[in-house]
């Protein structure tokens, strides 16, 4: 079975690049459909999720071509794409089902064809993710939805979205990013209050100037759009992972040595810094990256809360669990935006781990001295990730199943953690 063995109990040293942003360049590439013209995507990632992406891309009638520090995307040079003619809509809904990331594509279809049929996008293994807020939000712009026999379909009344004033009761990432997507073609101004304040949407507010469309407030929790300006083509760099590189930060905590994580965007992993630090790593930024260096046995974390940027994410909860298996004393993790995201305590216990779950959302943690090598199952990306940290830190060999979970958001896991000296394949 395909899957990823290692050799636990060596520590890392060395340097690694970190790869482009998986959640920024989503949209990114789902705002491309806002133009007719030719956009250039620099430092994408190859990754599952984007594969599958340019996948979609080309099916709506994309010109897609990976090149060599990047994505080229064509919409369509002033040609209507699928989604535009009324006899092939139906095409372009098919054509986006099966994928939850194509929830992106929501704001975007809308925004160029006025009209959108999709798979409803259900819940997933790490809690139900409704879109209540994108319906609730898009519905005040104007947008009408309908389901039928599992399908969603949404249709721009009277031709066109107007601008509204969005009051976000949780700063959804998701849905801020669709709204962005659908008010920059839309009539008037659109007002977000409560916005997300993550990296990514930032990204895409820049990426949406770069082409021409007007945004105030980008990086704050209220922003305004000046909807309905002519949009151009741009060429845009995504900004690096800090998801995973505060996954291999915290494989260096769990493993003890010393790494250089080269291009790390250190200014957006403060909170991820500062409990690294807390757990005995020394941080150290630079032009470079970020230095990180651990030489004793991981100290605990009293409180763990996971939250909204800027507060500690919800995807390095899972990597951070699997470190404080090993910590010396007792720690508790909070988790506040998925239900489900401690999965991974089963397959610990199995190590040796000692963690009690309490109500959904708490985890008491109490560290052991060593870990086992053990055989485990994957079941989502971040877990996977977690599960190869725990791997990685244990004494003996470790084989994780599951791997093309880990390839939805890591270029290479293997290769990357080779390079910072540790044993591991891809079997």
């Amino acid at each position: 079975m395909k899957g990823i063995r290692m050799q636990g109990g060596i520590p890392l040293q060395g340097k690694v690049r970190i790869q482009g942003s998986k959640n920024a360049v989503l949209p990114i590439l789902a705002a491309t459909l806002l133009t007719n013209e030719v956009s250039y995507i620099q430092n994408c990632p190859r990754i599952a999720d984007v594969h599958c992406f340019v996948h979609l891309l080309r099916e709506l009638g994309c010109l897609v071509h990976w090149q060599e520090k990047g994505i080229r995307v064509q919409p369509g040079e002033n040609e209507e794409l699928p989604c535009e003619r009324a006899e092939a809509r139906r095409m372009q809904g098919e054509a986006i089902t099966g994928m939850r990331s194509s929830l992106c594509l929501l704001g975007a279809l809308l925004g160029r064809c006025g009209y959108v049929t999709m798979e409803h996008p259900g819940g997933c293994i790490i809690g139900e993710r409704p879109i209540d807020l994108h319906i609730r939000a898009l519905q005040q712009m104007g947008v009408e939805f309908r389901e039928e026999e599992g399908l969603l379909s949404a249709q721009v009344k009277d031709g066109k979205m107007h601008g509204a004033e969005i009051t976000l009761e949780f700063p959804s990432v998701g849905a801020t990013e669709n709204i962005l997507l659908a008010a920059v073609k839309a009539d008037g101004d659109t007002r977000i209050l409560g916005a997300a304040r993550e990296p990514e949407v930032t990204a895409l507010c820049e990426f949406l100037t770069a082409c021409g469309a007007q945004i105030e407030g980008i990086g704050e929790t209220e922003l305004l759009v000046h909807g309905d300006r002519p949009l151009h083509g741009t060429q845009f760099t995504v900004p690096a992972d800090r998801i995973v590189a505060g996954t291999y930060l915290f494989a260096c905590i769990g493993c003890g040595g010393s790494t250089l994580l080269t291009e790390a965007p250190w200014e957006q992993m403060e909170v991820v810094t500062f409990v690294a630090e807390k757990m005995g790593a020394q941080c150290i930024a630079s032009e470079e990256g970020l230095f990180v260096q651990c030489s004793k046995r991981p100290q605990a974390i009293p409180h763990l809360r996971t939250g909204p940027y800027p507060e500690f994410p919800t995807d390095l909860q899972s990597v951070a669990m699997a470190v404080l298996t090993r910590a010396e004393g007792c720690s508790c993790i909070e988790e506040n935006i998925f239900e489900n995201r401690f999965r991974i305590a089963e397959p610990l216990k199995g190590m040796g781990a000692e963690i009690v779950l309490k109500d959904g959302r708490h985890a008491v943690i109490t560290g052991v001295e060593h870990l086992r090598g053990s055989r485990m199952e994957a079941c989502e990306l971040r877990g996977g990730a977690a599960l190869v940290l725990a791997g990685l830190a244990a004494e003996g060999e470790s084989f994780v199943t599951g791997q093309h979970f880990i390839e939805r958001g890591y270029e290479n896991i293997c290769r990357d953690l080779r390079e910072l000296g540790a044993r591991i394949i891809s079997v």
